[in-house]
């Protein structure tokens, strides 16, 4: 059996792994499924992970779960069994499982709190017993027929997995801020902060970043005493994020992508899903007057005492200067992240099958069917890439199941299971 090594433990990697088991409980072939993670499963959406405090509602509804849109197509003859499977580790399976799921009904099905969806993802996890390595992958290294990976943890050191697969989810780094100032705050930052209950006392604050990590911001700092709340980005205005079927159905199924041209598929993501709020939280916004959209980007960060100072660029107009008593940095996740963990030969492998030097763009325009880089020896999943070239559901919450299709749609071949064992992998919760 192939070895499938997922970096992050959240809906993505719990997506796969539940797929895995369920074929394997059908006696079709599929890889066995080991995730690496740090702080446990579903960290990215409790205070452990940085980027919530666990306390805001998810923007995407909890019915597009890890087996969303239940429409297995790859094993003729089975579908029907594995998304019939699926469905017992669905979102209503979980409610029905806690005795919650009329009460959700009987409330309108509103979007969860991050920390219950956690709650969902660990008991996944659980059920199809996870296995789960603790610690960080601090190297990959290409191997003759898979990935040599290095996972780093402070209790028991470094340990190296020889995979046959590999695939990188999750934001990145949470931590990082765009200027060290102790008035400008990284995501993490800001939540602990939050949690802690020590935010700075601020008059004018600035949140960078027009989606939904700039948006959860928001929500916590309307509840804060503030004359004025800018928020900063470059697009014109703050978009609502699209809820109507037509836009819905792009991410639900990305059949019909492929025929769409780059240009109308970027243009699509811009509109529905990059940059945008939920309907909910631009809801939560309208009736207050101190929050307003400041237009541009932040080429500069200057510290005027107790104050900072941000230089705004547009095209269209001179320079702009804002002092700020606050600054938080909700720019959201860095998709490149991944990169830093490449050793050179892996480097080189990805630079030369995305035909130069590694950017988006070039990595977004070779991710292929299964949402791997076309052309590299190894499967190497990259489905926060994914996007423009296959769907714009596949860096979110809004297909799950079809992404766990996808990798796990192709040939399974022997391969090298035990190799992974040495690694003390553990059942995650």
């Amino acid at each position: 059996m192939e070895t499938l090594l997922i970096v992050g433990a959240g809906p993505k990697a719990l997506a796969v792994a539940a797929k895995a088991r369920v074929l394997h409980d059908l006696g079709l072939p599929a890889p066995r499924v080991v995730v690496v993670e740090r702080h446990g499963v579903a960290a990215n959406w409790l205070p452990d992970g940085g980027w919530t405090d666990g306390q805001h509602r998810l923007g995407t509804s909890p019915e597009k779960d890890v087996g969303f849109p239940y429409r297995s197509t790859w094993a003729r003859g089975r579908n029907q069994d594995i998304n019939s499977a699926m469905t017992a580790y669905s979102w209503t399976s979980f409610l029905i499982e806690h005795g919650t799921y009329a009460e959700w009904v009987d409330r309108g099905r509103p979007n969860p709190y991050h920390r219950v969806w956690a709650q969902y993802l660990r008991w996944v996890a659980g059920r199809i017993d996870l296995e789960l390595v603790r610690g960080t992958v601090t190297g990959v290294r290409a191997a003759a027929d898979g990935w040599q990976v290095t996972v780093t943890d402070p209790r028991s050191g470094a340990d190296r997995l020889d995979v046959d697969r590999l695939m990188f989810t999750g934001p990145g780094d949470s931590g990082s801020a765009l200027a060290e100032h102790p008035r400008v705050l990284s995501i993490s930052r800001f939540w602990e902060l939050v949690g802690q209950r020590r935010l700075p006392v601020a008059s004018r604050v600035a949140v960078i970043g027009g989606g939904e990590t700039a948006a959860a911001a928001l929500e916590e700092l309307v509840r804060h005493d503030m004359l004025s709340i800018g928020v900063i980005s470059p697009t014109p205005t703050i978009y609502t994020r699209g809820e109507s079927y037509f836009e819905n159905v792009l991410f639900s199924d990305p059949t019909a992508w492929t025929g769409l041209t780059v240009a109308e598929r970027r243009d699509a993501i811009r509109r529905t899903d990059r940059g945008v709020f939920s309907v909910s939280v631009q809801r939560s916004l309208l009736g207050d007057n101190r929050v307003h959209h400041l237009q541009g980007r932040v080429i500069r960060v200057a510290d005027r005492g107790d104050t900072v100072a941000l230089t705004l660029r547009n095209q269209s107009r001179s320079d702009q200067i804002q002092g700020f008593d606050l600054v938080v940095d909700a720019t959201g996740g860095q998709p490149l992240w991944f990169l830093d963990v490449l050793e050179p030969g892996a480097a080189d492998l990805l630079e030369l099958a995305v035909g130069g030097r590694t950017s988006a763009a070039r990595i977004e325009a070779a991710i292929d069917y299964d949402l791997s880089v076309r052309g590299l020896p190894a499967k190497l999943y990259l489905p926060n890439l994914a996007g423009v070239a296959q769907g714009p559901g596949f860096p979110n919450l809004s297909c799950l199941g079809e992404l766990s299709d996808r990798v796990l749609g192709a040939p399974v071949r022997p391969g090298r299971a035990d190799a992974v064992n040495r690694a003390g992998a553990t059942a995650g919760r």
